[in-house]
């Protein structure tokens, strides 16, 4: 005997049949690109014509061919919906490529400030069944590059598995506490204060977070060094500014030297090459010195 047929599934099939002609409802799922989790809303539309308050079209859920309003899902994970993950992919690939060479708004001058793609991994929390080289895992198996194995502790009573995940839950406040020590460390090479700083650079960037197989976060970045105009500013002759994330010292303000005002800096966001405002003080002392110039 077989299993009877979900209801849900039998009250779509029934509603479909009664439209008859398959046409429109092919260009209803069409519209998807492919959509495999389109979002399913209920309820009617209206369009208004704003200067008249006129209804231009009116859309309910009752008269479109699957009974819905079907919408894609939009997710990034390829392993949620495939079509929606390329995409976002392709779209990606496009808005970080126009941040190295120039496009899509961006100054082609870009191409020559400093930028470096750097790889920012998860500390080891012990030993895990892996394949070096595409050679023998130190357990003294060969795995297979789908071997289920890959990734798992070689010894589980051992490993770290509380560190593990404290790293994952706190991936993000890390990426956020190395870009303000980035600045910071900048500033310190340039002798100059942070705030002093957002007269002369802007930081930029694109990352990418993704999961190895030992199940730990890791990000990969593009970062540009830009000047205080963001993409547009031309790079000075003679100017290599270090990236080095390291420790910063902050340098007391000097006679000489009053520390300068905070004024509105430009912030990159974790989209690959936009930035946002920082609200700031008003002006209180003079403006900063001019930026030097690396060595």
């Amino acid at each position: 005997m077989s299993p009877a047929a979900p209801t849900a599934a039998i009250r779509r099939l029934a509603a479909l049949a009664r439209h008859g002609d398959l046409s429109a409802y092919a260009h209803q799922i069409q519209r998807l690109g492919g959509c495999e989790r389109p979002v399913r809303m209920e309820g009617h539309r209206l369009d208004v014509h704003a200067a008249t308050g006129e209804i231009v079209r009116e859309i309910a859920d009752r008269d479109l061919p699957a009974g819905q309003l079907l919408i894609r899902c939009n997710n990034r994970r390829a392993t949620r919906c495939a079509s929606c993950a390329e995409i976002y992919r392709k779209d990606t690939f496009h808005l970080v490529t126009a941040g190295l060479s120039g496009g899509k708004g961006i100054d082609p001058s870009v191409t020559g400030h400093p930028r470096v793609f750097a790889t920012f991994t998860a500390p080891s929390f012990g030993p895990v069944h892996n394949r070096p080289g595409g050679g023998r895992c130190r357990c003294g198996r060969l795995h297979p590059d789908d071997d289920p194995a890959l990734g798992t502790p070689l010894d589980p009573d051992r490993y770290d598995y509380r560190a593990a995940v404290l790293w994952n839950a706190h991936a993000g406040a890390l990426w956020g506490r190395f870009t303000t020590y980035l600045r910071q460390h900048l500033a310190s090479r340039a002798g100059l204060s942070r705030s002093a700083l957002r007269h002369c650079l802007t930081v930029s960037y694109a990352k990418v977070a993704e999961y190895q197989r030992r199940g730990a976060v890791h990000f990969h970045a593009v970062i540009r060094l830009d000047g205080p105009d963001g993409p547009r500013t031309p790079r000075r002759t003679g100017q290599r500014p270090n990236s080095s994330p390291t420790r910063s010292v902050r340098r007391p303000a000097s006679p000489k030297h009053p520390a300068p005002s905070s004024t509105a800096a430009r912030t990159p966001s974790a989209s690959a090459n936009s930035s946002t405002s920082v609200p700031s003080a008003p002006p209180t002392s003079p403006a900063p010195r001019s930026c030097p110039a690396a060595p």
